[in-house]
This record gives C-alpha cells, structure tokens and sequence, in this order.
C-alpha cells in the first residue's frame, strides 16, 4: 500500500485551520479526538482476546512475550515491558521490548532504523527466540519493514505471532496469526501517528500485559500481590496489599510481610491459611504459583477436615 493511501497519514478535515486556533481552542479538539481512541479500540476487542489468551498459553508452556516495532511503536512496547517486572513480579526476560536502531533509538529518533530488515531477524536470534514465544508486531502504519521481517522470522521458527497497526488491510496482518487493526482516524496533525495511534497502542498494550498477568495469578482483589517492594512506598504499598486482602490488623500485616521476607503473596497465604513460608511456597508451587488457585485450595482443605 502507498503511504500516501494509509489511514494514519490522512489529513483530518477538522485540522484545516488548526493553527489559527487558541491554546484552549487547541486542547479541547485534542481531547474531542482523543474520546475516539477508546472507542476504535472496543470495535477490536475480540482480537485482543485471541492475543491475552495466546500469549497466556505461551508463558505457560514456559514460553515469552515479545513486542517489537519501531520509533513510537518500538518504544510503546518497550515501555509495557519495562513495567512488568516491577509491577508483577516476573523475571525481565518474560516480557521483553525489542525497538529498531537498539538501545540508542529508546532516547533519540533512529528514523532509518526501520528499513533494516536484516537487523530484526538479527535482534531476534540475539535473544533466542524459540517456538514457545509470542512476537507481537507493533507498526501504526502496518508496513515497517524491520517489523514485518520480525514476524516473518518468527512464523519461520514457529513462534506465535500477532500485529497491531492502525490501519485496515495492513501488510504486517498478513504475518501475524491474529491481527489487531486499530483504525482511530486522521491524526489532528497529519501523520504524527505518535497521537491517536500510539494512544491506541498504549491502550491495548495494557490490556495485554495486565490481562495476561491476571490470568498467570499475580492479581488478588484487585490488588498487584507480586509487586516488588524496592523503595519506601512500595514497602507501604505492599503490607497495605496485606491488611487489605486478608482483613488482619496492621500489626499483623506488618508480622506477616517480615515472616515471608516481603514476599506480599506469600504473606497472603500465611495469613489466610495460618501456614509458615514453607508450606506457603509449596503450595504456591503446586497451583504455578496462581494465588487464587492456591486460595481455593486453601478452603477445600478446610471443608474436608
């Protein structure tokens, strides 16, 4: 497809006098366009599904969730998984950003970057791709090179492969096993898919790696039971996680979360099921550490006694 006939570089009717606008004039018909991202992402959501549960049965089978892309896409992606260790728990080779140009092109525009088709195969094999992965392809315009070469590699391996772009017919689909194709409209300014597209990315990046977390056991209540407590707040976060989930005092939460040596979800388990660290983690261990497996499991031990 011709750049020029791509949805992300149409020119948005209502721009046309757009720099004659004031500043508050400005914002709000950011905003107004803004509103229509979520729902262009709804119109996908079945697509999105496929993906969470593809890259779900992934990790299961010890496999891992790769994002890659270029420029905006690239970064989007890095970003997610950047977010992932921290927030759940999970080793940094689990979910992992891979962006055109490398380590260099997270801060600066590596524009050529993305012609590079050898360079995404190459970055791939640098990080062992194998067929228990997913590769997700991130392109708004759904034809950067160096991000079709990716899935093409991928689907040579044997690897899952998905795309999201924001365009409909994207050349990226034809790589991917399930497609996602976004379509949010004209930017407010022609092109700069960094906008309404890269909100659309965002969007359903989080649903991707926040819905596969939840399906792998690392939410309780709402709450991130595998947070990792590395400064003051996080510490104050995570044995609030604890009073929360198992209505015990703040004294006991405090006991408990010293007792687990600040492991939240273990302390979780001590607490509900009144279980030392040991019978905590071999409990965990024997439901793949899925806290609310281990919960239900928790309560059939005591209905049978």
């Amino acid at each position: 497809m011709e750049i020029h006939a791509l949805h992300t570089e149409q020119r948005n009717p209502a721009s046309a006098a757009i720099e004659e606008m004031s500043v508050a004039a400005l914002t709000a018909y950011i905003n107004r366009e803004d509103q229509t991202v979520a729902q262009a992402v709804a119109q996908v959501l079945p697509q999105v599904n496929l993906v969470i549960e593809q890259a779900v049965q992934c990790v299961r089978n010890q496999g891992r969730i790769f994002y890659i892309g270029a420029g905006t896409s690239g970064r989007l992606g890095i970003l997610d998984a950047s977010e992932c260790p921290p927030t759940y728990g999970v080793s940094p080779e689990l979910v992992q950003g891979i962006i055109a140009g490398g380590l260099p092109a997270i801060l600066a525009a590596q524009e050529g970057a993305e012609d590079n088709q050898l360079a995404a195969e190459e970055d791939l094999q640098a990080h062992q791709l194998s067929a228990k992965d997913i590769v997700i392809g991130l392109a708004a315009s759904g034809r950067t090179p160096y991000v079709l070469s990716g899935l093409a590699y991928a689907k040579k391996i044997g690897a899952k492969t998905a795309s999201i772009s924001c365009v409909k017919g994207a050349a990226l689909s034809d790589f991917a096993d399930i497609a996602i194709e976004v379509l949010v409209g004209p930017e407010v300014v022609a092109g700069s898919s960094r906008m309404k597209a890269g909100t659309a990315q965002k969007l359903i990046l989080n649903m991707i790696s926040t819905a596969t977390m939840i399906q792998l056991g690392k939410v309780y209540k709402g709450y991130m039971v595998d947070v990792q407590p590395t400064n003051a707040k996080l510490i104050e976060r995570a044995k609030r996680i604890i009073q929360q989930t198992t209505a015990c005092s703040e004294e006991e939460a405090e006991r408990v979360f010293a007792q687990s040596k600040q492991q939240v979800k273990k302390a979780i388990l001590m607490q509900l099921g009144q279980l030392n660290l040991a019978e905590a983690e071999s409990l965990l261990e024997a439901y793949q550490n899925h806290i609310v497996l281990a919960i239900r499991a928790l309560g059939d031990k005591s209905s049978s006694k």
